[in-house]
């Protein structure tokens, strides 16, 4: 076989593997949205599963969004993803920066110890939060659910920012010394615009895991009231049965605020990542 037949060959392979793997992220998706469209009654015909009903269930949404609260549990969901997002983005921010532009003594070992917390599992911490947020009283309340979710993100933020600092010339923080920046006005004007992409990336990251936690949220938040969308969809399932029609409608609906979060911040996405890998 000839080099230019090797070369095809291997094309057709990469286009294959590609179309598979394409097929494998998009069939859930249209299993997804044919289910949402689907009366209940229509589970019961026989139809498959990839078939689209023949009289379309529009109002599985609009039960979704008014009978099933689901703006109620998004506007909670947004609330303290707004809250806890930039301001864990900002702790960590601050952290990476003493880290690697501060002459500060073990550094490396701080930062050792601030990656220990990625590998505690949050299941161990369930119980010790739960029985000092009742002594507290910040059971059922926004302040006590982002604060566990900046602690618990706060590893991952300072990894990401810490990796991506790094490779900023330290040039730089010599230069705006000079024209008379103190270490604050370094950090808020030179470093951090610098570091966008990064920050563009955990945004997008950490806006995901805290809209789609479940754990923490159902254990902290009890009032139907402040709810979050896992915690508040999981109200959509039945004691005797689920109308998954009306359940999968409401997955759709929930996932828009996502969708948008990443429209906003996906050019940055990919050279964030790789600046945060680069050290």
């Amino acid at each position: 076989m000839s080099g230019k037949s090797k070369k095809i060959t291997k094309q057709v392979l990469l286009y294959v593997l590609l179309i598979v793997l394409a097929l494998i992220w998009i069939v859930p998706i249209f299993t997804l949205i044919a289910t949402s469209l689907k009366h209940k009654k229509d589970f019961m015909s026989g139809l498959s599963l990839f078939q689209l009903p023949a009289e379309i269930a529009w109002d599985n949404f609009t039960n979704a969004i008014i009978k099933g609260r689901l703006i109620t549990y998004m506007k909670n969901d947004l609330i303290v993803s707004f809250l806890k997002v930039p301001l864990g983005i900002f702790v960590g921010s601050l952290a990476a920066f003493s880290m690697t532009r501060l002459k500060i003594k073990h550094s490396t070992g701080i930062f050792v110890f601030f990656l220990i917390g990625m590998m505690l599992p949050m299941q161990t911490a369930l119980v010790p939060i739960n029985m000092i947020y009742s002594k507290l009283g910040l059971l059922n309340t926004y302040f006590g659910l982002f604060y566990v979710y900046i602690g618990f993100g706060l590893s991952y933020c300072i990894l990401v920012m810490r990796g991506f600092m790094k490779g900023i010339p330290y040039d730089i923080d010599e230069a705006a010394y000079i024209d008379g920046c103190n270490k604050w006005q370094t950090f808020y004007r030179i470093i951090l615009p610098v570091s966008k992409p990064a920050i563009a990336t955990l945004f997008i990251t950490d806006f995901l895991s805290t809209w789609n936690e479940y754990l923490l949220a159902s254990v902290i938040i009890n009032d139907n009231a402040k709810k979050t969308v896992p915690v508040g969809i999981m109200t959509f399932v039945g004691e005797h049965g689920t109308d998954y029609g009306y359940l999968c409608a409401g997955v759709l609906v929930s996932v828009i605020p996502v969708m948008v979060v990443y429209l906003m911040f996906q050019r940055y996405f990919v050279e964030g990542m790789a600046g945060a890998v680069k050290s």
